[in-house]
């Protein structure tokens, strides 16, 4: 990283292309076509794979009845570990390469959505899962393209416009008292050849908490929640061009026993999120957004008068971007990005932020074999400084269906207002804190047969290292010392991804996936608290098939070891009708019974045990 008065900042951008692996039925699949990438001025083939990523597709119809959360589709990446607190994706910490929950980055369309209070926040999504076509997820350093936070990788949520006016209802429950009911109402106007569309989503999950035995022999059931979220997608074309509005809220309120310490705790986060994207010219963009969160935690629910925080941060971001083709097979894209964040707390203090940034990037495609992708960042911050992010990526054919590729990317993170101004008898933060910073490296093979494929497989061999890197650590001879935000210095992370994907037939997919993380060791005399609890191993086996033309059967297999636990598996198994007006469906969660902690702790927070969803998904209209 580079800090120093700011001169001029125009900057180039990097643009990530998407992987050989593309997705059918919701486990990846080899596909020989092109897909458009968010961050791609225009669809790019598959088999340009500059960079190691996984892309799912929602739309499969199958898919509502299988998944309830976008956590359940997270784990068919093995590259992704995360780290829930509760079930029904409650509260969550995800994780990429290994690297802590402050350093992926979510979005939703590429516009961010990080909370700046705490990272523990940053997958309490405004969006009902129905309201997403499709996710992207890039390992490996993008702050190139996507500034602060994308150290270990990013999740883009991406959105695209019904095709058919159709309603679809799901009605269910199972497990701890649990219910959902998740509503999709798509309309579809068409005259003259110009295509208006509305799609209004929303979802309510319920629960009252699942039963665990406690050492002393007592059970417990203080983690219920109830999880309401509402969206409206409009997909306009006005004289300017095409357009887009999304409107959403949610409203999560839950038990939060043993989040933050050994304490009856509970927790209500509401969210607000608006934006606004706009197509002047076939290369011309703006996008506008805003984003208002609120964390109400109360220490004790038993004594609310003890100790409560309430939090309200704020963020908006917008950006201008052209690109165009300026030569044969050469693409240049640039733009201009604002954004800036607030926060009001009790406890916190009120704090403000402001951040600009420009970029430029560089698309050769298929020079000699030979495909590259050039650019940089520069993000302007807290007043005269400044963080500059070079990458480079290129793409070599060396068959046709094989394909090298290797990537370097800077990456870096603003600290949140909780690494800097959070303070209690467990936890202190540190307003001192510099901005971590990061390079990455990766190298691997992609294949994909070019007709009729039935077999996709991807390898890459990659290298993280940061400096300035946070951490929440305390004296190992004091254990019972508060944990405290501080610059660790020098983490490295080096590992291995791999996957394979089968069409053993037009109805039958498999797909297999194996991630290795090894980081070197901390600083002797120190715990930690985040930095050094990634997986060491995650494998999985997904499995898809139509039955009879109409079962839909999914199941995966997930094998996880983290540096402070043993092996431990994860079978889950969905069946549903997969067409029809009336589709049953019945989702099987953790069936094997393994106990489980995926936060380690202390305190440790015990998993649920063996459970089940089940319900009916009713379609109306063009619903395939």
């Amino acid at each position: 990283m580079t800090l120093k008065p700011c001169s001029l900042h125009v900057v180039l951008v990097y643009v990530y292309a998407v992987s050989v692996l593309g997705q059918a039925a919701s486990v990846p699949v080899v596909q020989p076509q092109s897909i458009t990438v968010t961050s791609s001025a225009e669809p790019l083939p598959l088999g340009d794979s500059y960079r190691s990523t996984r892309t799912f597709d929602l739309t499969d119809p199958g898919f509502a009845a299988s998944y309830d959360a976008l956590e359940d589709v997270l784990r068919l990446d093995t590259s992704v570990t995360l780290e829930e607190r509760a079930a029904g994706g409650v509260q969550a910490d995800i994780s990429i390469r290994g690297t802590t929950f402050e350093q992926s980055l979510i979005l939703i369309d590429g516009m961010r959505i990080n909370d700046p209070e705490t990272g523990h926040l940053n997958l309490d999504l405004p969006l009902p899962v129905e309201a997403i076509a499709n996710i992207d997820v890039l390992h490996g350093s993008g702050s190139t393209f996507y500034g602060s936070d994308a150290i270990g990788g990013a999740v883009n949520l991406i959105t695209s416009a019904p095709s058919h006016t159709r309603v679809s209802v799901k009605l269910g429950g199972g497990s701890f008292n649990g219910t959902e009911q998740h509503l999709r109402a798509d309309w579809v106007n068409q005259k003259r050849g110009i295509v208006n569309a509305e799609q209004l989503t929303g979802s309510r999950d319920t629960s009252d908490g699942f039963y665990y035995q406690t050492p002393g022999g007592a059970y417990e059931d203080d983690r219920g929640y109830h999880a309401d979220t509402v969206a409206s997608d409009t997909f306009l074309t006005t004289a300017a061009g095409p357009g887009e509005v999304i409107l959403a809220v949610s409203d999560r309120p839950y038990g939060a026993n043993l989040f933050y310490g050994d304490y009856d705790s509970k927790e209500r986060t509401k969210s607000w999120f608006g934006a606004v994207r706009q197509s002047f010219s076939r290369d011309v963009s703006a996008d506008f957004a805003y984003g208002r969160h609120t964390d109400e935690f109360i220490l004790l629910a038993t004594d609310p008068g003890v100790y409560e925080n309430n939090h309200i941060a704020t963020n908006w971001q917008s950006d201008l971007r052209h690109s165009s083709e300026v030569g044969h097979k050469i693409n240049l894209a640039y733009g201009l990005e604002a954004d800036g964040e607030s926060i009001m707390s009790n406890s916190l203090g009120h704090h403000a932020r402001n951040q600009g940034a420009g970029y430029l990037s560089l698309s050769v495609r298929e020079f000699k074999r030979l495909s590259l992708l050039l650019g940089a960042r520069e993000q302007i911050y807290r007043g005269p400084m400044q963080v500059f992010s070079p990458s480079v990526a290129g793409n070599y054919r060396l068959s046709e269906n094989l394909h090298a590729h290797a990537a370097y990317g800077h990456g870096f993170r603003l600290p949140t207002y909780v690494d800097l101004y959070y303070s209690d008898p467990a936890t202190i933060g540190n307003p001192a804190l510099e901005p971590e910073t990061s390079q990455s490296y990766e190298a691997g093979l992609n294949y994909a047969a070019a007709a009729h494929p039935r077999v996709g497989a991807a390898a890459t061999l990659f290298r993280l290292h940061q400096a300035n890197a946070i951490d929440y650590v305390k004296p190992a001879s004091t254990p019972t010392a508060p944990w405290q935000a501080l610059s660790i210095g020098r983490v490295d992370y080096t590992g291995a991804e791999s996957s394979v994907s089968f069409v053993l037939t037009a109805s039958q997919h498999l797909d297999l996936g194996y991630t290795f993380i090894h980081a070197n060791p901390l600083n002797a005399g120190l715990l930690s608290e985040y930095a050094y609890n990634f997986a060491m191993q995650n494998a999985s086996l997904s499995y898809a098939a139509i039955v009879a033309h109409q079962l839909s059967v999914r199941t995966q297999l997930g094998i996880i070891q983290k540096t402070t636990q043993s092996l431990y598996p994860l079978w889950n198994l969905a069946l549903a009708r997969s067409q029809g007006s009336i589709r049953p469906y019945l989702m099987l969660n953790n069936i094997s019974n393994t106990a489980y902690y995926e936060v380690p702790g202390p305190p440790a927070l015990p998993m649920p045990g063996r459970n089940y969803v089940a319900g009916i998904l009713f379609a109306w209209g063009a619903v395939h």
